[in-house]
């Protein structure tokens, strides 16, 4: 009889193990307990940006020629209307003393020839005098009348002939203007790209050559990047943004929207952006940032303040969530009305309350309605 309890007893024991192995094992999640919070819908550049400054100037002398004169070197710090550079120009400068020297000359001829026209009038003053007392002949009085006339219209070419010779100064003065290359603004020098003694040539129309010297102006700097076609018709002018830099992974600055480009640019077929520009704020901020840096940028559409909210992983397509039941392990699936998103967490409207526990790993192998799971961070 024994024996007989022994053997069933083995059987029940060695059923019961199989079927425990043969129950399915619970899966292991993440699990994120619903909760209120902050959520922002943000637009961010698709490729990346770059720093600029918002006065920039590529400059070349406008008259070609050899370099005589080199004032600047990268890095100096120059004032609106500095000579940068000067193309050899002493025929010029002879040319300006010649003028200056013919003026100087037309002026004297005109006060010569002006004085005695005055002095003319004066003579055909007095003889007219004379001749209402009849002490004169009428044929003097005409004859001064005349000779007065005469004189007043060689002063008034020579008055006609100093503003010729101003005239001519003025011209000497802007050729010889054409041969130095001034700073437009006060800024720093970035790049010289010419050498003493060296010839210099416009650009031809149509072909461009590289500037001389590059000046760009620190005092206001912008970000400029690309926004993906489909997203850029939601950002507005004023609209606040963030600036992050791969120079300075731990700096972040405050910016708004300054520009959206009026057109699509098409680099790509499959990849068409609108450029925006955003400026920094904050001026110190935007201390020690050089033109050229790369840059990204994150719009700010709309924030919305203690909303119940999601983090954006652990919903799939249709709107929904797998629900964590504590009581019985296992998973339901279960639409929701999705608000403001992004890619950290999506606003939840309705469907799903505070305090329940939804599922992050939705990818994983099992994931799915009815599935049993365990507590990744409990699991043993």
């Amino acid at each position: 009889m024994k024996g007989w309890m022994l053997v069933i007893g083995l059987v029940v024991a060695g059923g019961a193990a199989v079927w425990y192995f043969n129950q399915p094992q619970p899966l292991e999640v993440r699990l994120h307990t619903v909760a209120r919070g902050t959520v922002r819908a943000t637009v961010s550049n698709t490729r990346v940006g770059t720093v600029e400054a918002c006065r920039r100037a590529q400059m070349s002398p406008s008259a070609p020629g050899q370099v005589a004169v080199l004032n600047v070197h990268e890095g100096d710090v120059v004032a609106a209307g500095d000579v940068l550079l000067e193309i050899w120009n002493n025929d010029r400068k002879a040319d300006l003393r010649l003028a200056e020297a013919e003026a100087s000359a037309a002026r004297s001829r005109a006060e010569e020839v002006c004085a005695t026209a005055a002095g003319a009038e004066r003579e055909s003053q007095r003889l007219k005098k004379l001749r209402e007392r009849k002490l004169i002949a009428e044929e003097a009085v005409d004859a001064a009348a005349t000779e007065a006339e005469s004189r007043r219209a060689a002063c008034e070419a020579g008055l006609a002939a100093t503003r010729v010779s101003a005239a001519q100064i003025a011209v000497a003065r802007e050729a010889l203007e054409r041969t130095r290359l001034r700073a437009p603004f006060g800024g720093i020098v970035a790049e010289v790209d010419v050498r003493l003694g060296e010839y210099l040539t416009p650009s031809p129309p149509g072909i461009a050559t590289l500037p001389a010297i590059d000046l760009i102006d620190p005092a206001c700097i912008y970000v400029s990047a690309p926004i993906d076609e489909v997203d850029a018709p939601a950002i507005e002018l004023g609209m606040p943004a963030c600036v992050s830099l791969d120079a300075f992974p731990e700096r972040r600055c405050n910016a708004a929207v300054r520009r959206i480009a009026p057109y699509v640019l098409a680099l790509e077929k499959q990849a068409r952006t609108v450029e925006v520009e955003v400026e920094i704020n904050d001026p110190d901020e935007a201390a020690g940032l050089l033109p050229g840096y790369s840059a990204d940028i994150e719009v700010l559409i709309e924030a919305r303040e203690d909303v119940l909210r999601v983090p954006t992983e652990a919903v799939v397509e249709n709107e929904r969530v797998y629900i964590f039941d504590p009581a019985s392990g296992r998973l339901s699936a279960r639409e929701f009305e999705p608000g403001v998103a992004n890619w950290e967490f999506t606003e939840i409207r309705s469907g799903i309350a505070a305090g329940e526990i939804v599922v992050l790993t939705t990818g994983r192998e099992g994931v799915a309605d009815g599935a049993i799971v365990v507590d990744e961070r409990k699991a043993p």
